[in-house]
């Protein structure tokens, strides 16, 4: 029998957190974030990581479990999520998958594992020395000649995440794209019931990230980037590096621009950043749409969640 398992995915700041916890509660679930920067300690704010508050008594798993000088790939997150999932539906819990990272969610999904696949250590330091010669550009050009879908879907500072899409392709001589074609063709170890939520109005999510901006500014997220900054973990070569909110303020600490320039950044690559995953997220086609506006208005949380599960009981 396969293990049954829910996702919540989205643009950021469109309310996946409070659904995936709503959602939870009513089937006695347990989250699973696929978030790939709150897994890192100390970046809380910036990556909106849930409050103990806001997680509402539900369990919550893959947040903050590793330093951010620490390297953790996609099959990485795939091996220890699928290791989450036997121990939460082993205890009778449903998991719920929460985040904006689909590449991250794809990895687990997928019935084939690329934890070893693919892997060479001399191609990968190779490749890291073209970027740190060539830069992240060149590095990119060098995958979209190749992977041209990959490279639309991992952005050029993703540094990381391109020498591994390369990574595969040189090495087993298959593009990451065809990897995830051919596992999507394989029956899924697990039953998945999706929801995708979506604005009517992008405005309206635009609204929404700009907001979030500022209430985490509200929050500490100044403070929380400068301890970053002064421990030397914002730069090009460190995780913490890929995070939204937190490469933005730089030019704040050298001195270089004001805040509110700053400010304005984050906003500015946050809603790029939702373009991004709105886009990806499209090739989901047996996921249930949940549209989060209406006539102006921000639908409750209730009744998104209402709404998933009268769309996936009349799906059966």
């Amino acid at each position: 029998m396969k293990t049954r398992i829910i996702a919540v995915a989205g643009p950021t700041a469109s309310g996946k957190t409070s659904l995936a916890i709503e959602i939870a509660k009513r089937v006695g679930g347990e989250v699973i974030s696929n978030d790939s920067m709150q897994i890192y300690r100390g970046m809380e704010i910036g990556t909106a990581a849930p409050t103990t508050e806001e997680m509402q008594g539900v369990p919550h798993h893959m947040v903050g479990i590793i330093d951010p000088t620490e390297e953790f790939s996609c099959a990485d997150y795939a091996v220890r999520a699928r290791s989450v999932i036997d121990d939460v539906a082993g205890r009778g819990r449903i998991p719920v998958f929460c985040g904006g990272t689909g590449l991250y969610l794809d990895s687990v999904l997928s019935v084939s594992d690329m934890s070893e696949s693919g892997k060479d250590e001399s191609v990968r330091d190779r490749l890291a020395a073209f970027a740190e010669e060539k830069g992240a550009c060149a590095l990119h050009e060098r995958l979209r000649a190749v992977d041209p879908e990959s490279a639309d879907a991992i952005h050029m500072n993703n540094v990381r995440r391109v020498i591994r899409a390369l990574e595969i392709f040189e090495t087993t001589g298959v593009t990451k794209t065809e990897w995830d074609r051919r596992s999507k063709q394989r029956e899924l170890p697990y039953d998945v019931s999706m929801a995708i939520i979506e604005f009517a109005d992008r405005e309206a999510l635009y609204s929404r990230i700009d907001r979030r901006v500022h209430v985490m500014m509200k929050l500490g997220l100044l403070d929380e980037a400068r301890e970053l900054f002064e421990k030397g973990l914002l730069c090009r070569d460190k995780p913490a590096f890929q995070a939204i909110g937190y490469k933005e303020l730089i030019p704040y600490f050298e001195g270089e621009a004001s805040l509110e320039d700053c400010i304005a950044a984050i906003q500015l690559s946050s809603r790029r950043y939702a373009k991004r995953q709105i886009t990806w997220f499209r090739r989901y086609e047996d996921a249930v749409r949940i549209v989060a506006d209406r006539d102006g208005l921000v639908r409750s949380t209730e009744e998104l969640c209402e709404e998933f599960f009268e769309k996936i009981n009349n799906a059966n």
